[in-house]
């Protein structure tokens, strides 16, 4: 299986969450865990997706995904299990 971790950081609007699980949808890109929270006005989303049916290159994934944040006005980042592993390992 190979997993990845989607972050959404941003100011709260109308159809974020939408958005983004309707791309993953229609990439076959399975989510597997999901948490979000509003803090005042500031959305903010973690997602623990499985990509292994999905057709797509994880960067051009990760740069599609980058693309629908910009369009909805938040940040969106995706990035490999193992490398955010290894990014926030202590």
């Amino acid at each position: 299986m190979t997993k990845a971790i989607i972050t959404v950081v941003g100011k709260d609007t109308v159809g974020i969450i939408a958005r983004v699980c309707t791309y993953l949808a229609d990439n076959q890109i399975n989510i597997l865990d999901i948490s979000q929270t509003i803090v005042q006005e500031f959305f903010n989303m973690m997602m623990i997706v499985d990509l292994t049916k999905s057709v797509k290159a994880f960067s051009d994934i990760s740069d599609e995904l980058a693309k629908i944040g910009e369009d909805t006005g938040v940040q969106v980042k995706c990035q490999l299990e193992d490398i955010f592993d290894k990014m926030h390992r202590i």
